[in-house]
């Protein structure tokens, strides 16, 4: 589905991404983990369009993405839960998850979909009139991918969904990822929490420093000595 051959990104003089290749393939979740800095949002924000690589290619569902401009990809099948949650703060729940249906006419389903996102995130049910700007961190979190749901995306692209959590939240989030991914929609996971992003996972890519330093099944990952002793705290 998402085919990522060689890129190079870089921030003015900074060589941010090194050379990277990788795929999803359709209902997968591949997780990219590594340590701060390492490249992992950058490299999300390559694929969504925000960013554009020096060099190399990404084709998405069989299509060049080179000539697509950011608002392009959720008309395309992309959608994207950016880090730090960035909720429109001064709408509403129920506004905020209309917005991520932009894309779409077919208010029916639309309105199926709102019910879902209300299934999986019943607080948000709760505070549909409320601003999102005064939710906590976990609630915007919940309806920052509950607005992503909300385009009906073929691929979802979650960047740190559980930075700044409470440990229970974390939790909680993670539940709802295995749900979605149940539901067959592929998932490309940025995260910090390696232990949790490799459960979830089906595959994953370690970086550091900008390149990928080691690829694989999540599970053989989280048995590996030199990534429990790097990223498990084993």
């Amino acid at each position: 589905m998402l085919k990522v051959e060689h890129i190079d990104v870089h921030y003015g003089n900074i060589h941010a991404i090194k050379d990277i290749s990788f795929e999803v393939k359709e209902g997968e979740v591949v997780t990219l983990i590594g340590a701060n800095g390492a490249g992992k949002t950058t490299i999300l924000k390559t694929v969504s369009k925000l960013m554009d690589p020096t060099t190399g290619t990404i084709t998405f569902d069989g299509k060049s993405l080179s000539k697509m401009a950011p608002h392009d990809m959720v008309y395309a099948g992309m959608a994207h839960v950016p880090e730090g949650r960035r909720v429109f703060s001064k709408m509403s729940v129920e506004e905020n998850l209309q917005m991520g249906a932009y894309s779409r006419k077919d208010k029916i389903a639309m309105k199926q979909d709102l019910e879902m996102v209300f299934g999986y995130f019943p607080r948000l049910k709760e505070r549909m009139s409320q601003a999102a700007g005064t939710l906590s961190g976990g609630e915007q979190q919940m309806l920052a991918i509950g607005r992503a749901l909300m385009s009906r995306p073929k691929l979802l692209l979650m960047d740190e969904p559980s930075m700044g959590l409470a440990p229970l939240l974390v939790q909680e989030i993670f539940n709802i990822i295995q749900t979605i991914k149940a539901t067959g929609t592929t998932i490309l996971l940025v995260e910090q929490n390696a232990n949790q992003a490799l459960q979830v996972a089906d595959r994953a890519y370690v970086l550091e420093t900008g390149k990928i330093i080691k690829s694989g099944h999540a599970n053989e990952l989280l048995e590996d000595d030199t990534i429990k002793k790097a990223y498990l705290g084993g």
